[in-house]
């Protein structure tokens, strides 16, 4: 059977081209160190990576969510243990006041007791990227509002958020609340209201009024650290997420690594051979090429 030379003139060009295609992926390869550019380099590889970084692309968002719901926690923490320390104070007041003290004494009581008040609002009306931290999810407005007397100081003090509380996702069908629940927001306006209580029996001399609202006050403190101990518990929760994510993020990377990067060592000894194959090649071609009829009738 004789070939015509333009047939070997198209199988060795064919060749050529097929040499130095594998030789231009090769060389991208090693310049990159992927192995997979198209779908088509490796379908079952390809199809892989993409559910993989689909995953990997779930879980950092979790991840940050998780991360921005932790320090939320935080932060409600911080808030609810300064206000623990403001209850132990009252309550130390509360005992003081109980005793036999003269007006004096019991005046001056009242005015610690009326700073106390004050900054239990403050804190009750926390701030934290502009999110109030104990209104529930009204997140967008002070949960404390003071009504003050003639004198400025304050005379009570209304809940103004809900008993909702803000959510956030941190795995799949997993959320949490960072912040504290309706009935600690709500038992906080409580507790500052006792406050205007102690302030206004200890400002009276009233030692059995300021016997009534010891249990009240005590009351409140039970609820801080109700409160604190859930919020502990809530941050624990939040790490031992984290930990789970980045431990299979880890993994997620391996996976993906090892479906699309090339294996140097490998790759370059592939490079070395497509490279000598495509030198000899063109070498044989140059030879076939120039045959003509001439050369087989001589």
């Amino acid at each position: 059977m004789r070939l015509s030379s333009a047939t070997t003139s198209d199988a060795v060009l064919a060749q050529l081209q097929r040499l130095s295609s594998r030789q231009a992926e090769l060389q991208n390869q090693v310049a990159t160190g992927q192995r997979i550019f198209q779908p088509g380099d490796d379908p079952a590889a390809a199809g892989r990576v993409v559910a993989d970084q689909m995953e990997r692309r779930s879980l950092a968002q979790y991840s940050r969510n998780a991360g921005a719901a932790l320090e939320y926690s935080k932060t409600s923490y911080a808030g609810l243990d300064q206000l623990k320390k403001l209850s132990d104070r009252a309550g130390e007041l509360a005992v003081l006041g109980n005793g036999s003290l003269n007006d004096q004494a019991m005046r001056a009581y009242a005015s610690e007791v009326d700073q106390l008040l004050e900054q239990t609002v403050t804190l009750g009306n926390t701030r934290f990227r502009n999110d109030y931290l104990f209104g529930g999810t009204a997140i967008d407005q002070p949960p404390y509002t003071p009504a003050r007397g003639a004198d400025g100081r304050i005379a009570s003090v209304a809940y103004a958020g809900d008993a909702g509380r803000v959510s956030v996702p941190i795995a799949d069908g997993a959320s949490i609340q960072p912040t504290p629940d309706g009935a600690t927001n709500a038992g906080l306006a409580d507790f500052m209201n006792r406050l205007v209580a102690l302030r206004d029996a200890l400002q009276a001399g009233d030692a059995s009024a300021v016997q009534a609202v010891r249990s009240g006050l005590e009351s409140s403190e039970d609820l801080l650290v109700s409160s604190l101990s859930e919020h502990g518990a809530i941050q624990l929760r939040i790490e031992v997420a984290q930990a789970q994510q980045q431990s299979r993020l880890d993994e997620l990377e391996r996976q993906i690594s090892r479906e699309a990067d090339a294996d140097l060592p490998a790759t370059i000894v592939r490079l070395n051979q497509t490279t000598q194959a495509y030198e000899a090649a063109l070498s044989s071609s140059a030879t076939i090429l120039r045959m003509s009829l001439l050369d087989y009738i001589r």
